[in-house]
């Protein structure tokens, strides 16, 4: 996140209308070419109980067995205040402190199951409770019944999730940009252009749409473009100079940001303390971290 912020406050590059197109019948990039591996997903969610918090849930790929991290903090933007604790077993009931509350956490991911990636799509729970109340619940599976005495339901929305891709450039998932929307599919496409030696092009499509495409970007390896879902304004912001001219990292970074539309700036021109005011007005973010597969 430090590393995508700081280009844009420095080196950021608003693609022109020359160099940024919008749908077309032309296929730039070759269809061939098969999704990236998903190998992690961070979630944070902001629970509104009497105590404010920030729960952070990791799901990463392991060789043995299944399970997933989780990080409190009462700060969007100081994650780092608690130590991640690792839960590695696939069924459990965890007491621990953090931050001065108490943390319990109830989960059973025995028969989740799973489409592309880490994260369980259904078949579990994840049930936290921040000084015996409930926080979040996730899943459709139910908590057993000596469990489930204050499993009420939970008060929580989701204000950024991160995906950690290695493989091709071709990134597929899914987001919801608000609680009220609908989860829409977006790809992510970035490779040189059919009938170019030396060219390469970025293609963004939600629900198969392409919103718009990005040439010589060889040129433009930085950049941001305003896209709008849900009647939402988002701003989706990419950095891919690594991808292209480090052989040695060949890492991409993609960001999807909503805002106001009432707000004409990019998010990451807001000042610092502004936005920690904001607390309440909180959008949500979708980060995307690749890397090229150079085997």
């Amino acid at each position: 996140m430090r590393g995508i912020a700081s280009c844009y406050n420095e080196h950021a590059i608003r693609v022109s209308d020359s160099y940024c197109s919008r749908p077309s019948n032309q296929t730039y990039l070759c269809p061939k070419l098969n999704p990236s591996t998903r190998d992690s997903v961070t979630c944070m969610y902001k629970i509104s109980t009497q105590k404010q918090l920030f729960i952070t849930l990791t799901w990463a790929k392991k060789l043995l067995g299944q399970g997933f991290t989780i990080t409190i903090a009462n700060s969007e933007h100081s994650p780092s205040k608690f130590n991640a604790r690792q839960l590695n077993k696939t069924k459990g009931n965890e007491t621990f402190q953090s931050l001065n509350f108490q943390i319990q956490v109830l989960w059973d991911l025995s028969d989740a199951k799973y489409e592309d990636g880490p994260e369980p799509v259904n078949g579990f729970y994840v049930v936290v409770f921040v000084d015996s109340e409930l926080g979040l619940r996730l899943g459709d599976k139910n908590p057993s019944i000596e469990e489930q005495s204050d499993t009420k339901e939970a008060n929580f929305s989701m204000v950024s999730r991160s995906e950690t891709f290695s493989g091709t450039a071709v990134y597929a998932t899914k987001a919801k940009f608000c609680e009220t929307g609908i989860s829409h599919d977006i790809l992510i496409k970035c490779g040189a252009e059919e009938g170019a030696s030396k060219g390469h092009v970025l293609s963004v499509c939600v629900d198969k749409k392409t919103m718009f495409q990005v040439k010589r970007l060889r040129w433009n390896f930085r950049g941001n473009q305003t896209i709008f879902v849900d009647g939402l304004v988002v701003d989706m912001m990419w950095d891919v100079h690594d991808w292209l001219f480090n052989p040695n990292s060949a890492s991409a970074m993609f960001m999807f940001r909503t805002r106001s539309g009432l707000d004409s700036r990019l998010w990451l021109e807001e000042k610092t303390s502004h936005a920690r005011n904001q607390q309440d007005k909180i959008g949500f973010s979708l980060l995307i971290c690749a890397c090229k597969n150079l085997g």
